[in-house]
């Protein structure tokens, strides 16, 4: 991308012809070199598809700030549905823009680096402004970015976040009493990183002018939703098939499948005992609260663990508190004291031991492999 020479291109004047993708991305090339002002028209590719939208309005903006180690499929799945729509309706319903806090190309987290349009930058209150990240997590963090989200908000402009994005936004002070959510993956340690916020565990939520999902293929789906809100419910459905995207969205609000599901089972019972569980990892409950919970005797209740799982309740249980702990010391810079609490176990040398005797290593091994461990 670099070798590209600088230049601005300006495309706004092309209209709603077809253009081709090489000019969009060679004025990023050029704006990664040079840092120099660019803006971008709204790229209508042709294909053989066609729907019309009636009475489109105004073309409608999006700006997307990459942070080093985003997650390259959630990117593509937020700015896809956005050509799609375009090149279905052979409109310019809508342009994007890549930004970076340097305007620098970016490194994904698969190691491909993408090149953008320009350095952070004010932009017009019309413009919706989301932070696209992915691990580490705090990456996202940077008073750069978060001064970018800050600026945007406060002069009314819609905001977002995804994958982590969220943790920009959480920087920033936008998620106090908001619903929202990141991947999953990420949330555990984003609780103990901002423990008085609570993210859901959908795909994707809107409030107000707040949108985040969690990444990957709920980005899709969150655009489909603004393209519903924009186009209508029939447009948006024909842009769903094109992604070849089989579920309509709102179907699908969980980011994963249930419990159930990693189980084999349909059982409710056993769907409400884990979720249960999982409420409580830092402060376990006795297989007998578990039992009464379910309202099954304690024998019954392992019967029915050992039919779905091969495991005891107990055994099912700690292999939960253990993958949290896994989670917390990838993810987080919490002590091993701490992250032993946070899991339920009560001193350091028990929780290494079972830590060990389920991941084949010492937790201080995984640690040392993100940071520096402190006792």
């Amino acid at each position: 991308m670099g070798a590209a020479k600088t230049r601005s291109i300006d495309l706004d004047r092309i209209g709603g012809q077809a253009l081709h993708g090489a000019a969009q991305n060679a004025g990023r090339a050029g704006m990664a070199g040079a840092g120099v002002e660019l803006e971008l028209g709204a790229l209508v590719p042709k294909g053989a598809a066609f729907l019309p939208v009636e009475n489109p309005g105004p073309t409608r903006s999006y700006a997307f700030i990459l942070v080093p180690g985003f997650t390259f499929l959630a990117l593509a799945s937020a700015v896809e549905p956005l050509r799609i729509s375009n090149q279905l309706s052979q409109q310019p319903l809508y342009r994007w823009r890549l930004m970076s806090e340097s305007g620098e190309p970016v490194a994904s987290s698969s190691g491909i680096p993408v090149g953008v349009d320009g350095p952070v930058a004010p932009l017009e209150k019309g413009v919706r402004l989301f932070v696209c990240a992915g691990n580490p997590a705090m990456a996202a963090a940077v008073p750069a970015v978060v001064a970018a989200v800050q600026r945007h908000d406060r002069f009314g402009g819609a905001v977002g976040g995804i994958c982590t994005g969220a943790v920009a936004l959480a920087r920033a002070g936008l998620l106090t009493g908001r619903r929202f959510t990141l991947h999953w993956e990420n949330q555990p340690g984003f609780a103990e990183t901002f423990p008085d916020l609570f993210p859901t565990p959908n795909r994707f939520e809107t409030d107000g002018r707040l949108m985040t999902c969690g990444g990957g293929a709920a980005a899709t789906d969150m655009m489909l939703s603004i393209i519903a809100a924009d186009h209508g419910a029939d447009f948006a459905a024909m842009v769903s098939d094109m992604c070849l995207r089989t579920v309509l969205p709102g179907v699908e609000p969980a980011q994963r499948s249930s419990m159930a599901a990693l189980m084999s089972s349909r059982n409710p019972v056993l769907i409400a005992v884990v979720h249960l569980m999982n409420r409580h990892i830092d402060n376990p409950l006795s297989m007998d609260d578990l039992a009464d919970a379910a309202g099954y005797s304690r024998r019954h209740l392992e019967r029915l663990f050992r039919d779905a799982t091969g495991k005891t309740p107990g055994e099912f249980y700690r292999g939960l508190r253990l993958d949290r702990g896994r989670n917390l010391l990838a993810t987080t810079d919490l002590t091993l004291m701490e992250v032993a609490t946070a899991c339920g176990f009560e001193s350091v040398p028990h929780f290494s031991k079972s830590f060990r005797k389920r991941f084949g290593m010492a937790p201080t091994k995984l640690k040392q492999g993100v940071g520096q461990v402190r006792i």
